[in-house]
């Protein structure tokens, strides 16, 4: 078995000695060079060409930061692990804009630091794996092959979970095709609420089985909801979601694709492990935001995020509660957030509100609203896999952007 190759970049020779000594007794791990500064570790990451690279933040001549920006577009296959005595949100931020997998903080014990970088290891040499299958798919491919669609907003109340339920019914009444509808927010999800669906088992129970688990096991544990689609819902206490690991999640995704054209999965509103092999292993990620501030911001952070992750053509930026009098325009947030929207969704505060209480998505209850109407058309947006930054520049300029709803 190879070993993991890491490359450490800190300007303290002390902590690149201390480092390397916690390292010499991991015998899957390997200290391939070490440098002082991050204009030597762009340099050394072309040469050593190492697994993964130990980063400090605050250096002389290049930060970590920048040195990992550079990084990550040159050798998009080296990880970087940002080290930093500064524990702040922002810098946890920052570290993943520039395409940081993982952020620890000084100082960390041998076990930390070890089992750190074994994690990000093994996630990336799974992205890899899933890059060359889907490279493989494109190939030969199949017929209706299944399509992931993620439901994400890194800010909670924008209404995503109201949109993913909607969305998933009006995509199995298009297409008449076997929809599932996944609540992955395993610590708060509310979709079994919002469906009024009373399961028996949740996601939780799931990982009890997960060495016997198949499709048709796994079928055991979704509702039938009265549209015809399938829902699997969240644990029903925060606490159990600890019992699920990305390993759990993507052998339960891989195995919906058996059964299921469709998978529509309402992510939690924040980037972690389970999080980004649900973003990976999605052939279309439909950011929600709204034109609020605050919210605006974190949709910004995420774009910049997902551009780092090299996600940007998969990408569909979404408008929930489109208003005017929320004093923000469409083109305003386009323009701030240099990201053209696919869909906006309007304004119906007392319409969702009531169907939320009753348990019954707004698309069943007043299927001919407004709201109802702009649910279908993202839907065929969805179903065509239109929207991507490519195809609405390419509309703008030939200055047809509705075109879409008129395709056959």
């Amino acid at each position: 078995m190879s070993k993991i190759k890491v490359l450490t970049v800190d300007d303290i020779a002390e902590t690149r000695e201390n480092i390397r000594r916690c390292l010499q007794f991991e015998d899957d791990i390997t200290i391939v060079g070490e440098c002082e500064n991050g204009r030597e570790a762009i340099l050394k990451a072309g040469e050593l060409s190492p697994d993964i690279i130990l980063m400090d933040i605050n250096m002389p001549q290049l930060d970590g930061i920048s040195a990992t920006e550079t990084i990550t577009v040159q050798y998009p296959q080296v990880s970087v692990i940002m080290m930093s005595v500064q524990g702040e949100q922002e810098y946890l931020k920052n570290a993943m804009i520039a395409g940081a997998k993982e952020y620890i903080i000084k100082p960390f014990s041998i076990s930390e630091l070890s089992n750190t970088i074994r994690k990000v290891y093994k996630i990336e040499q799974k992205r890899k794996q899933l890059k060359k299958q889907t490279r493989e798919t494109v190939v030969t491919p199949l017929k209706n092959k299944p399509e992931v669609i993620s439901l994400f907003s890194t800010k909670g109340g924008v209404g995503k979970s109201t949109l993913g339920a909607s969305l998933a019914i009006s995509m199995a009444g298009k297409t008449n095709r076997e929809v599932v509808l996944v609540d992955m927010d395993l610590q708060f999800g509310d979709l079994a609420i919002m469906m009024n669906v009373n399961p028996r088992n949740s996601i939780t129970e799931i990982a009890h089985n997960i060495d016997e688990l198949n499709e048709k096991i796994l079928d055991r544990y979704l509702v039938k909801h009265e549209s015809g689609i399938k829902v699997l819902p969240a644990p029903n206490k925060p606490e159990y979601a600890e019992l699920l690991t990305v390993d759990h999640i993507e052998k339960i995704i891989n195995l919906l694709k058996i059964n299921y054209d469709y998978i529509i999965v309402d992510t939690p509103p924040f980037f972690n492990d389970i999080n980004l092999s649900i973003l990976d292993a999605s052939d279309q990620i439909l950011l929600i935001t709204n034109l609020e501030l605050p919210t605006i911001k974190n949709t910004r952070l995420s774009l910049e995020i997902f551009d780092s992750l090299h996600y940007k053509e998969k990408v569909k930026l979404i408008i929930n509660r489109a208003t005017e009098e929320m004093g923000i325009q469409k083109v305003d947030l386009e323009s701030t957030l240099e990201w053209f929207a696919v869909s906006s969704i309007p304004t119906d505060s007392r319409l969702v509100t009531s169907a939320v209480n009753k348990g019954v998505p707004f698309v069943l209850s007043h299927p001919t609203s407004k709201l109802s109407n702009s649910i279908y058309n993202l839907a065929e947006i969805v179903i065509k896999n239109w929207g991507t930054q490519r195809d609405l520049q390419a509309s703008k300029r030939k200055g047809f952007i509705t075109k879409i709803f008129n395709m056959k």
